[in-house]
């Protein structure tokens, strides 16, 4: 089954305050991008999740 890409916009707590992410990620689910989400965010700056907020979860319609 192919997967749905989703934009998935959130903040993340740094040094300075919160700083705003976007990423599109490619998931069979909202949820799905959600958990996406935290995995590439908490890698690339080291972050458990409570650092990590999401906002807001949109499908991106065919491509």
């Amino acid at each position: 089954m192919a997967g749905s890409k989703f934009q998935v916009k959130g903040r993340v707590k740094t040094d300075d305050g919160w700083k705003t992410y976007n990423t599109v990620v490619d998931a069979s689910s909202e949820q799905r991008a959600t958990e996406q989400y935290y995995t590439i965010i908490g890698s690339k700056h080291r972050l458990k999740r409570s650092y990590i907020r999401i906002d807001n979860v949109t499908k991106i319609d065919g491509e």
